[in-house]
């Protein structure tokens, strides 16, 4: 073998050996992220089914976080707020079986016994998004001035992605459920760093609809981690495959 030729074998067998341990190292963080998601579903099942607990004071707001206290059910007394509502465009719902789009998210400030300021979620309306008369009409139901006993789930606000489209201010017509962003907008003033998903009451007439939440989260981990680990196994093939036939034909 001239020593041209054993640099390139040295060279492609530096270059599989990277290959194997890429493919290797993505299927052992696959399995991580299996470990974690299962972790995570754990949690949520418990909390979806724990009992309501009173909603944190607002000296607690700041300490809220979503990998502790997402979908944590909680109740609380408010009146919602007589201000412009908004609505967030929906062609269904990853945690409400019972919603299917087009439609829109009926989001809406209320304010606590303390004057602080949450948004809620109050729930579906089946309409499309360039017509706001049937929204318009639900929501104008809730704004009675009389407090109401609210349970719900606790939210945090989403951000856009890159394919987002963006809101419309005069339509009070958002894409992503960004409440800080819809107070500065509509002017509903300071409010709180999440929001809640209302779970009851129901309002008369069903709409907008709240519901209880049941999150389904993709567990497809471990078919990634076996097929990165095929591959890396079919690189260690192809390589002794190669280097055989090269010592043949030397």
């Amino acid at each position: 073998m001239s020593e041209v030729a054993g640099r390139r074998q040295l060279g492609f067998g530096l270059f599989t050996l990277a290959m194997i341990a890429a493919f290797i190292g993505l299927g052992v963080w696959q399995l991580e992220r299996r470990v974690e998601k299962h972790a995570l579903i754990a949690a949520l099942t418990e909390r979806l089914a724990a009992e309501p607990v009173p909603l944190p004071p607002p000296s607690e707001w700041g300490k809220l976080t979503p990998q502790r206290d997402e979908f944590r059910r909680v109740h609380f007394n408010a009146t919602y707020a007589s201000e412009p509502d908004a609505m967030v465009f929906s062609s269904g719902s990853a945690v409400r079986d019972d919603i299917s789009g087009p439609g829109t998210w009926a989001f809406m400030p209320a304010r606590l016994s303390g004057g602080e300021t949450v948004v809620v979620n109050t729930g579906f309306v089946q309409n499309t998004m360039q017509d706001r008369t049937v929204q318009d009409r639900a929501v104008s139901r809730l704004v009675t001035a009389q407090p109401a006993d609210l349970t719900g789930y606790i939210r945090f606000p989403e951000k856009a992605g890159m394919l987002t489209p963006a809101a419309s201010p005069a339509k009070r017509l958002w894409f992503t459920r960004d409440p800080l962003e819809m107070s500065q907008v509509l002017g509903w003033g300071k409010v709180a760093p999440f929001y809640i998903d209302l779970e009851h009451p129901v309002p008369p007439g069903g709409v907008p609809l709240p519901g209880p939440l049941d999150v389904h989260l993709k567990d497809d981990h471990m078919q990634y981690a076996i097929t990165w680990f095929a591959l890396a196994g079919a690189v260690v093939i192809a390589f002794l495959v190669w280097l055989r036939g090269k010592r043949r034909a030397a």
